[in-house]
């Protein structure tokens, strides 16, 4: 069975016209969740709460685009 992780992450914006992070190190990370419906769910919640602060966004991050096993691992992996 194929895992298809996905993590929900967010925090101000330096300007709400570009993804850039006013201060990564305050990151708001919801949490990793199983399946799509489950993170929209969390990434809806989170934006709704935050709504009122144009600066604030969530998104959702699908995790298992990340890696794919059939291909091979970079030499910066392999020195872990």
């Amino acid at each position: 069975m194929t895992q298809r992780l996905h993590l929900v992450f967010g925090g101000e914006l330096v300007d709400p016209s570009k993804n850039v992070f006013k201060n990564v190190d305050d990151l708001h990370i919801v949490g990793i969740f199983p399946d799509y419906q489950s993170a929209h769910n969390a990434w809806k919640s989170e934006a709704q709460r935050t709504v009122d602060n144009a600066h604030m966004r969530y998104f959702i991050a699908h995790l298992h685009r990340l890696r794919d096993e059939e291909t091979a691992a970079s030499p910066t992996e392999e020195l872990g």
